[in-house]
C-alpha cells in the first residue's frame, strides 16, 4: 500500500467510524480479515455474520448491513460473497443504500467519487486480503464529488421513491 499500511491511513485521515460489515460462507475470511484491519485502526465494526465458512444464505446478512447504513447505525457497509455481485444486489434492495462492486481501485474511486456509494462490495474469490485493503482504502478516504453527479444520484432516490409507490 505505498508504504503505508491501512491502520495508519485510517486513523490519520479519516475519523473514527462505524462499519457494518457482513458476508456469506465465500467471504467469511476476507471478512475476519478486514475486520481486523478496521479495528486496529480504531474503527468500530459491527459484523452481521456469517460466523463461519459453513454454507449460508447471503440475502439477509447484506440486508441487514445496508439497513445499519440507510438508518443511520453506521457511515459505511462492507458486504462480501464468493464474487461480490450477488452481495451487491442484495444491497441495493434497501431504499437509500447505494451499494458498489468494487474489485479493483478505479471502481472503488468513481464509485464514491460519481455515485457516492455507501456500501462497498467485494468478492472474496475475486480480491486478495492485500487488493481488498487497498480497495477499502480509496473507498474510504475518495469524497463524493457532488456537482454534475448530485442530479443523477437523486434520479436514483427518486426512482426508489416511484419503485415503493408501486
Amino acid at each position: 500500500m505505498n508504504g503505508r499500511d491501512l491502520c495508519s491511513f485510517a486513523v490519520s485521515t479519516s475519523q473514527k467510524q462505524t462499519i457494518a460489515i457482513g458476508s456469506d460462507h465465500a467471504g467469511f475470511e476476507l471478512k475476519q480479515h478486514l475486520i481486523g484491519v478496521l479495528e486496529r485502526a480504531g474503527h468500530v465494526v459491527t459484523d452481521f455474520g456469517t460466523h463461519s465458512t459453513e454454507s449460508v444464505d447471503y440475502p439477509p446478512i447484506c440486508a441487514a448491513v445496508a439497513r445499519a447504513v440507510r438508518d443511520g447505525k453506521a457511515q459505511f457497509g462492507i458486504v462480501m460473497g464468493g464474487s461480490g455481485q450477488g452481495e451487491q444486489i442484495a444491497a441495493n434492495k434497501v431504499n437509500g443504500v447505494r451499494a458498489a462492486l468494487c474489485n479493483d481501485l478505479y471502481l472503488a474511486e468513481m464509485a464514491r467519487s460519481h455515485n457516492n456509494a455507501n456500501v462497498l462490495s467485494m468478492g472474496g474469490r475475486v480480491v486478495t486480503f492485500d487488493q481488498a485493503e487497498k480497495i477499502l482504502e480509496v473507498f474510504m478516504t475518495t469524497e463524493y464529488e457532488g456537482g454534475r453527479h448530485e442530479r443523477r444520484v437523486a434520479q436514483l432516490a427518486e426512482i426508489e421513491q416511484q419503485e415503493g409507490a408501486r
